[in-house]
C-alpha cells in the first residue's frame, strides 16, 4: 500500500491545520478542497480573499471548510510583526521592516507556524525556491542537535517493493549544494528520523556514492566514508535507533542480489529506505529521473532538521503532489505516540 494512503487515515483520525501561502492557485484550492473532503483538517489559504473566492468560483470549489486570510486585515498582524521583530532582532530588524516583511504571505504563513496558529505549511507553488525558503530558515528554528537544515523527497511506488513498502526517503535533493561530511551527517539523522516517524520502521540509510567499499582514497569517497561514521556515532550517542552503512552504489542499496555478488554485506545493503546522496546534483537529478520516467510519485522537498514540518514544493507540481506533500507535513506534526503507539 501506497504511503499517503496511510498517512490519509492518520490524519483523519488526529486533524491537522495547514497553511498554504498562496492561497489563490488552482493547485492548492484542489488540493485543500481533497484536505476538506476527506476530514484531514482545516486548510488555512492566504491572499487576496477576492481573488481566492473568484478563483475557487472559476474551478467550481467549495470553499466551505477552508480559513481564507488576508495579512495586513488580519486581527494577528501587529501581535504576529511584533514577534517577529523580537525573532529576528539579533539580525537588526526593525519594526517597520518586521510589518513589511509581514505583508508577504511567506512570512506571514511561517509565523502562524512557529507560534502554533498551523501545524504544518506547504509553499513554493509560484514562488521561486529562494524567496520560499528564505522566511522558512530564517524564522523556524533547527532542532537542537542539527547544524544545518537540508530537504528530502518521497518517491512512493505504487507496486515496486523497495524501501519502506514502496516508499524511498531521498536526501538532499534540493538545498545544500556539495555538503560537507558533517552536513552529510546531519541530512542522514534528519532524513532518517522522518522516515521512522513516518513508517514506524527502522530507518536503513545508505550513504551513496559512485563505489562500494572501495580500496580507493578520492575525495568524493572518503567524505562519504567520514559523514558515514559520523552518522553512526551520532546515533549511537542519542541512542537514536537506525541502520546506517556507507559507501554504497544505488544498485548495492536497493537489490540485495546485487550487494550479494559486489560482497557487500549489512543490515542496510539491498534493503535501504533511506538514499543519501553525496551532493545536490546527484540527488536531485535522481529523483526527478525515476520520477519522470518510472512514474514513481515524488512528494517535496519537504524540510529537514527544522523544529516545524514544513514543505517548499516545485513550481511545477501538480495538485496530487501539493496533497501528497501537506500528508507528510501534516503527520510530521501529529505525535509519534499517536501514530504508532509508542515513543
Amino acid at each position: 500500500m501506497p504511503i499517503v494512503p496511510k498517512l490519509i487515515e492518520k490524519l483523519q483520525r488526529h486533524p491537522k491545520r495547514i497553511v498554504f501561502p498562496e492561497g489563490g492557485d488552482p493547485r492548492i484550492l484542489q488540493a485543500a478542497r481533497q484536505w476538506v473532503t476527506r476530514r484531514m483538517g482545516a486548510p488555512i489559504l492566504l491572499g487576496d480573499r477576492a481573488a481566492i473566492k473568484a478563483a475557487a468560483a472559476k474551478l467550481d470549489i467549495n470553499l466551505q471548510g477552508m480559513r481564507i486570510i488576508e495579512p495586513e486585515r488580519s486581527e494577528e498582524f501587529e501581535a504576529l510583526a511584533t514577534q517577529l521583530e523580537q525573532i529576528r532582532r539579533i539580525k537588526g530588524l526593525r519594526s517597520t521592516e518586521a510589518r513589511e516583511a509581514l505583508k508577504n504571505t511567506s512570512y506571514y504563513a511561517t509565523m502562524m507556524l512557529v507560534t502554533g496558529q498551523a501545524d504544518a505549511l506547504i509553499s513554493g507553488a509560484t514562488a521561486s525556491p529562494a524567496s520560499g525558503l528564505r522566511p522558512i530558515f530564517q524564522i523556524v528554528p533547527r532542532f537542537e542537535h542539527v547544524q544545518t537544515a537540508s530537504s528530502l523527497i518521497v518517491l512512493d511506488f505504487d507496486e515496486k517493493k523497495v524501501g519502506s513498502d514502496g516508499a524511498l526517503f531521498l536526501a538532499d535533493c534540493g538545498v545544500i549544494p556539495d555538503p560537507t561530511a558533517e552536513q552529510l551527517c546531519d541530512i542522514a539523522i534528519s532524513t532518517a528520523m522522518i522516515a521512522r516517524h513516518l513508517t514506524g520502521e527502522t530507518p536503513r540509510v545508505a550513504m551513496l556514492s559512485y563505489a562500494s567499499k572501495s580500496a580507493s582514497n578520492h575525495p568524493a569517497l572518503v567524505k562519504v566514508r567520514q559523514a558515514t561514521e559520523l552518522a553512526r556515532a551520532k546515533a549511537r550517542a542519542a541512542f537514536l535507533e537506525l541502520e546506517i552503512d556507507g559507501e554504497l552504489q544505488v544498485d548495492a542499496a536497493l537489490d540485495a542480489v546485487v550487494a550479494d555478488a559486489k560482497g557487500v554485506t549489512s543490515s542496510v545493503a539491498g534493503k535501504a529506505n533511506v538514499l543519501v546522496f553525496p551532493d545536490l546534483n546527484s540527488g536531485n537529478i535522481a529523483f526527478k529521473l525515476v520520477h519522470h520516467l518510472a512514474g514513481a510519485n515524488a512528494y517535496g522537498q519537504i524540510l529537514t532538521g527544522l523544529t516545524k514540518p514544513a514543505a517548499e514544493i516545485s513550481r511545477g507540481a501538480s495538485a496530487h503532489d501539493v496533497f501528497g506533500a501537506a500528508a507528510i507535513v501534516g503527520c510530521q506534526a501529529i505525535d509519534r505516540r499517536l501514530l504508532f503507539g509508542s515513543a
